[in-house]
């Protein structure tokens, strides 16, 4: 990518009026949405780890994979994206350095949401850049926004927990397979098999969702570089 494009002031200031309204739309889904979901789940005996692992999982697909969707076609560079997901991580990092979580999707026992948002940044932006191509980029923000989120509810119904199980693998396959081909044939094939592999390991504080955007982002920048 020209570097000149990067620091283009027209382009950052169109890229961040469409991050301002982006986060709000993510705060939106953020703050009441699933609030209000939460709030309906519990009413309906729905236990209340099962119903914060589901909004998780919504704000995923919600949240990450739609506003990964809307990457390519609105975005004329990679760097506001990525800042605005910074932005968004602090965001919700802070309730957890305060002790005052958002009970009706974070957890005490790991702040893999924030995770979530810096490698679903800084996959984007490390792709764009080495390959000048925002459909490829925003592959491993996909892998994490749909697939891992498949994969998760799931594994939710099927168990009503948080565990790591095949069944959830096959989900996630189903639904990333197709995604890599559209975005980028057989590169995103291969990336989507590799995603849904490494996503069954968890090293805490390394969680799935950096894993499954390193080895995607990997994959498809050697496949480029081949």
């Amino acid at each position: 990518m020209n570097i000149v494009n990067l620091i283009n002031i027209e382009n950052i200031i169109h890229d961040t009026i469409i991050a301002i309204l982006l986060l709000i739309y993510i705060m939106f889904i953020v703050l009441l949405l699933t609030k209000k979901l939460y709030n309906f789940m519990t009413s309906r005996n729905i236990k209340h780890n099962v119903a914060v692992y589901y909004n998780r999982k919504i704000i995923h697909m919600s949240a990450g994979g739609i506003v990964s969707l809307l990457i390519p076609l609105f975005f004329k560079e990679p760097l506001v994206p990525m800042i605005f997901a910074l932005i968004i991580a602090l965001i919700i990092y802070l309730p957890h350095k305060m002790k005052r979580i958002l009970y009706w999707f974070q957890v005490e026992e790991n702040i893999y949401e924030v995770n979530f948002c810096i490698a679903w940044g800084i996959s984007i932006a490390i792709l764009w850049i080495l390959l000048g191509d925002p459909y490829w980029a925003v592959i491993p923000a996909l892998m994490i926004s749909f697939g891992d989120a498949v994969t998760g509810i799931i594994r939710n119904i099927v168990f009503g927990y948080r565990t790591k199980h095949w069944i959830g693998n096959i989900g996630m396959a189903i639904v990333t397979i197709p995604i890599g081909y559209i975005y980028a044939g057989l590169a995103g094939i291969v990336s989507a098999v590799l995603s849904t592999i490494i996503e069954r390991i968890e090293l805490n504080p390394i969680d799935d969702n950096i894993l499954i955007t390193l080895v995607s982002t990997v994959t498809l920048a050697l496949f480029r570089i081949i």
